[in-house]
């Protein structure tokens, strides 16, 4: 019910992507939105409790965690929607032993993106605990967000993706500690005066210790030579760097920006230094969409001998995007989970590895990695064990 609900305010998520064609074969994609269409919702049950399946997904191997997952969100295919286009959203509820559920969701990019998805869900639990509508007005500005979401910058990235071989990467669960990650931010997070005294300067991010510690202990996997680049390509909310742009908006606005530096910087500097070279980097992003965008294009293409394996990590965060606040009457989200081949964009898939950044765990920043390098949970636990011992 709550579901069918919030549609009523969501009503493009009803809809399904179509295509104006010109007389290029070109056109535009937009969301026809009919009272005949809807979203696919499917009920189903399970043999298991909570407490089991939370076992599964924090101590079994990434294959045993993906087939859980797949069994909790509806498996679409592209053949899914023989009749027509398939729809933008699925959604499964899954009931357990224990009296908890599992709520699976599967979207179409085009429609939103995660933070985008997550205010739809968020409604949803909000209208699923009595109340009378959202707390936040949904708001649909394509027509503003395609004009500035794409900067030259991150086109020009997509567009160096497919000179890049092709890879083969399985995925397995990597976690980053909590003492790695506590020690970092409050390492930084204090500097010592002039007489000695001792004050809290900006505050390090989550995302920025977990960021530099994957990048760090898995160049130092894989580096060929130090004076080869290293990239590290994140995705960005553009929310607040687009003009016009009102809160509420919940369609796809991610983009993507990188990190840079040579290979031996990034393996073999200071932890802190790594830090610095990512607020570095999340300083410029505005610059995407000014006049700094055709500096940031020549210091991609000036990148010589870049491989998508030893010199390229993407990385994409789920924490804080709006997912672990759902609440449909019972509590907020115990855990979030993905099935990352899922997901994948296919030229990401195919050209260079990737780390999805979860919900954080009791042990620390749970992150899944598409990777292959056993060295890389290695270096983590050594670069753990020298900068906790310190």
């Amino acid at each position: 019910m709550a579901l069918a609900q919030a549609l009523v305010h969501y009503y493009p998520i009803a809809g399904r992507l179509s295509c104006n064609d010109d007389e290029d074969g070109g056109g535009d994609f937009y969301i026809d939105c009919t009272s005949e269409l809807g979203v696919m919702f499917v009920a189903a049950s399970a043999d298991c409790t909570m407490e089991e399946l939370m076992r599964v997904a924090d101590n079994q191997p990434t294959d045993d965690e993906t087939a859980v997952v797949q069994q909790l969100a509806f498996n679409c295919t592209p053949d899914v929607g023989d009749d027509g286009p398939p729809p933008l959203l699925w959604v499964q509820v899954t009931t357990l032993s224990c009296g908890g559920f599992v709520v699976g969701v599967t979207w179409s990019h085009g429609l939103a993106d995660g933070v985008g998805i997550a205010q739809f869900i968020q409604a949803v639990g909000e209208l699923a605990r009595g109340l009378p509508s959202p707390s936040i007005v949904p708001v649909r500005q394509d027509d503003i967000v395609a004009t500035q979401v794409v900067p030259p910058f991150t086109m020009a990235l997509l567009q160096f993706l497919p000179g890049l071989k092709p890879l083969d990467l399985t995925f397995n669960n990597v976690t980053v500690p909590t003492s790695l990650i506590n020690h970092i931010r409050r390492f930084r997070g204090r500097r010592t005066n002039d007489d000695g005294g001792q004050h809290s300067t900006t505050t390090i991010t989550a995302f920025e210790a977990v960021a530099a510690v994957l990048w760090k202990c898995r160049t130092r996997a894989v580096m060929a030579s130090p004076e080869a680049p290293a990239i590290l390509v994140f995705v960005v909310n553009a929310r607040k760097y687009l003009a016009g742009v009102n809160d509420g908006y919940y369609g796809n606005c991610s983009m993507m920006h990188m990190a840079m530096a040579k290979s031996g910087a990034v393996a073999n500097g200071d932890i802190m230094d790594v830090v610095e070279i990512i607020r570095r980097a999340k300083e410029r992003i505005p610059e995407q969409f000014g006049e700094g965008s055709d500096r940031m294009v020549r210091e991609l293409s000036d990148g010589q001998q870049v491989d998508g394996y030893e010199s390229l990590l993407y990385l994409t965060s789920w924490r804080n995007i709006g997912l672990e606040e759902v609440d449909f009457g019972s509590g907020k989200t115990a855990r979030v989970m993905t099935y990352p081949q899922r997901m994948l964009f296919s030229l990401l898939e195919k050209t260079t590895p990737i780390c999805f950044m979860l919900m954080p765990i009791k042990k620390g920043a749970r992150v899944m990695s598409g990777d292959h390098v056993d060295a890389f949970q290695q270096q983590i636990l050594k670069l753990n064990a020298n900068y906790t011992a310190t």
